[in-house]
């Protein structure tokens, strides 16, 4: 059995009569407080009438707080579940920008042999497998021990900021263009005909190589552009040759290096 509220509102309108034996503002003032006064009933006006089942107010309610605690529980989920990963991103950073990434025992590179002046250098390049520089080592001759540690602590310490992800470009935005003795024409090197100081040499011929700023050469580069399509990404020849070869050797140029040796036939005779 189903039980119903039945609501109704009404507007009435009455008046208050009051008899004054004197017509002051004594009486006038109190005349809201007395009681002695007759009520006559005006007019009295239906505004409006409800009808709804017991309980359902109740229920409604409690759906509603329902809904609104499900919401708030999803909502805290997903700040939570933001805050875990932004804390996840932000441990996976630290944990990149902390972490050293070592040297193989075996690595490929090159040795850059030029001259500024009469001073010779020796630049010793190392390498990732993937082709990305790694470590440096300068060795001079002509300079005394104090010199010659300074720069090998250098290249030290550049070799570490690369092994701990300090992008090449960074050291050479920094010491480009520096100058200081020794310096003038550069002998051995076929991109940099001259060079403001070491520094400026060392990074400016990395630079050429690793990250094929071609800006920085004094000569054009020799390689042909036009048989750079020759050679697709799946080739498996090229791949081999990427992984043996360094990147800084071949300044990136590996279709140039590679020697077509598909018409030559080897004769072997062995000795009696």
């Amino acid at each position: 059995m189903k039980k119903y509220l039945v609501e109704t509102y009404y507007t009435c309108t009455f008046k208050t009569v009051h008899s004054l034996n004197e017509l002051n503002e004594k009486n006038m003032s109190e005349i809201d407080n007395r009681d002695d006064g007759t009520v006559e009933v005006i007019e009295v006006k239906l505004n409006n009438r409800k009808t709804k089942k017991i309980g359902q107010e109740k229920s409604k309610i409690s759906s509603k707080k329902e809904e609104i605690q499900i919401i708030d529980k999803k909502s805290d989920n997903k700040v939570n579940n933001l805050v875990n990963k932004t804390n996840d991103i932000q441990n996976k950073i630290k944990t990149k920008l902390s972490s050293r990434f070592k040297m193989p025992d075996r690595r490929k590179g090159y040795i850059q042999k030029a001259s500024i002046g009469e001073h010779k250098i020796y630049l010793h390049t190392g390498e990732y497998d993937d082709g990305k520089i790694g470590e440096i080592f300068i060795d001079t001759n002509k300079e005394g021990e104090l010199v010659k540690a300074l720069m090998n602590n250098f290249a030290i310490a550049i070799s570490l900021g690369l092994q701990y992800g300090v992008p090449l470009d960074e050291f050479v935005d920094a010491f480009i263009d520096t100058k200081f003795e020794p310096s003038g024409k550069v002998d051995g090197n076929d991109r940099i005909l001259s060079a403001t100081s070491i520094l400026d040499y060392v990074f400016r011929e990395l630079a050429i190589s690793y990250l094929g700023k071609e800006e920085l050469a004094h000569t054009p580069s020799i390689a042909k552009t036009s048989n750079k399509n020759d050679f697709s990404d799946d080739d498996k020849f090229l791949k081999i040759v990427k992984n043996i070869t360094s990147k800084g050797f071949v300044r990136s140029n590996y279709e140039e290096k590679l020697v077509d040796l598909s018409d030559i036939r080897l004769n072997i005779k062995s000795k009696n």
